[in-house]
């Protein structure tokens, strides 16, 4: 089948409003946030609006033999829905329905472009809580949030998307439709094919519904803040915190350099003085007394390590500036350049390790270097400077992001906590995971994508 013969094909079963082939409109959807990664020009983007759709698309890319990448919002960080060329990007945004909520089985059963806060809103509603809150929870969608395993600032007491899912729905690369898990609390009933879909950058299949497990509605927060004049003690002071078995609703940490970012962006002071190289933030929403013993503990413990700051608030209105001050970071580095953010994932013991990683790789190529990051669970998110338009400081950037990760192994971490693979860290994955992983990562890869049709060349190549 041709190009123009699939296009045909694809307008007749989708509508012709449903399939773009403007160059001008088709290269908005060809990359995601990640500037490092290489995206190509696609064939066509597809807008299908139900599932029997995606079914017929895949079916129509199959027997064209045109790779097929599906693909969110475009928030995401690594490349990984960035298009290849000649290929049919699949945009999921019109599966946005919200297709049960069940407060008595706490459990959602939603599609894949729902927006991240509008589903959070939609099951607060009923009393209910979906944890996973990535920084684009605004614009992000499930379906992304679903394809990278996304986490959020919430994971340190809740875990990352996948400890949410229950089931979903795929799409196979002959176009028929899996369903996996349960609605269940408790099922052992064959081997957990969900979690091998959650975080498989759409390389596997197309997930089209996802039943999700809810929490119930948090108490309002209380908030902490603490200041540390060196970033040892704020990672003693995280090490204690885990050791003493306190599990926060949130516990962030931000260097010197984000701060001083944030501070001037919001124009206002923290109060963590001008000597203060690293802040905590974090929050209870265990509620009442118990919240106040929890972040009595925190507090104690950082000024135990030495914090010249360490305040505990119950103000909601106080609490949510100390947070936006985290939040706003990227925002923030905007007023210096463009940013290009690392995700990088350490034992909690060795977050201050990084971070003095990052500030000699700062030195050594000569751009600025924030580091915030989810202190709770040691995923780090190492953030550069750079003038887009300077060729030489796009090269010391792109250096600099390849000797974080090299850091992040080094200290006993992972290349990516939350962001995924994508196209950008295929070869990081490999000396992660060994000969012996990618192997099997190729294998299952083969099992579902016999003709490698599923997003071809993220995370790993098959050759």
């Amino acid at each position: 089948m041709s190009d123009e013969a699939l296009v045909t094909r694809l307008r007749d079963l989708l509508g012709k409003s449903a399939v773009l082939t403007d160059t001008d409109v088709t290269a908005s959807y060809a990359r995601d946030m990640m500037p490092l990664a290489p995206s190509g020009q696609p064939l066509a983007v597809v807008l299908p609006a139900n599932v029997e759709e995606v079914q017929a698309v895949v079916k129509a890319c199959a027997e064209a033999g045109v790779p097929i990448v599906p693909r969110g919002a475009g928030s995401g960080l690594s490349g990984a829905a960035n298009a290849i060329d000649g290929c049919v990007v699949l945009t999921l945004t019109k599966l946005d329905e919200i297709v049960e909520i069940d407060p008595g089985n706490r459990l959602a059963v939603v599609q894949p472009g729902v927006v991240n806060l509008d589903f959070r809103n939609a099951v607060e509603k009923h009393g209910l809580f979906y944890p996973p809150d990535p920084s684009s929870y605004d614009w992000c969608t499930i379906g992304g949030n679903l394809s990278t395993n996304a986490g959020g600032l919430c994971c340190v007491k809740y875990g990352v998307t996948t400890d949410s899912v229950l089931g979903l729905e795929v799409v196979l690369a002959d176009g028929s439709l899996l369903k996996t898990g349960r609605r269940t609390v408790k099922g052992v009933a064959g081997y957990d094919l969900a979690r091998l879909f959650v975080g498989s950058e759409g390389t596997l299949g197309v997930i089209t519904q996802a039943t999700v497990q809810l929490k119930p509605l948090p108490q309002a927060p209380a908030t902490l803040v603490a200041g540390f004049t060196t970033t040892e003690a704020a990672g003693e002071a995280v090490a204690r915190i885990v050791r003493e078995g306190l599990v926060p609703s949130l516990l962030e940490i931000m260097d010197a350099s984000s701060i001083k970012a944030s501070e001037t962006y919001l124009k206002t002071d923290l109060g963590a003085g001008s000597d203060c190289q690293a802040l905590l933030l974090g929050q209870s929403d265990a509620g009442g007394e118990v919240a106040r013993r929890e972040l009595a503990a925190i507090e104690q413990i950082c000024t135990d390590c030495g914090a010249d700051l360490a305040y505990t608030t119950e103000d909601l209105e106080e609490g949510r500036m100390l947070l936006q001050a985290r939040r706003v970071v990227l925002t923030a580095l905007e007023t210096y350049g463009q940013w290009l953010t690392d995700d990088v994932c350490v034992p909690r013991t060795r977050i201050a390790e990084l971070i003095r990683g990052c500030e000699k790789i700062s030195s050594e190529v000569g751009l600025r270097i924030a580091v915030v990051g989810h202190a709770g669970d040691g995923n780090m998110h190492p953030t550069i400077v750079y003038q887009p338009d300077d060729e030489d400081e796009f090269a010391r950037a792109q250096r600099a992001f390849d000797a974080i990760l090299e850091v992040g192994l080094s200290l006993g971490g992972t290349v990516t906590g939350e962001h995924g693979v994508g196209k950008i860290k295929r070869e990081w994955l490999a000396r992660e995971i060994g000969p012996v992983g990618l192997r099997v990562h190729r294998q299952i890869k083969a099992a579902l994508d016999p003709e490698n049709l599923f997003n071809p060349g993220s995370m790993f190549s098959m050759t």
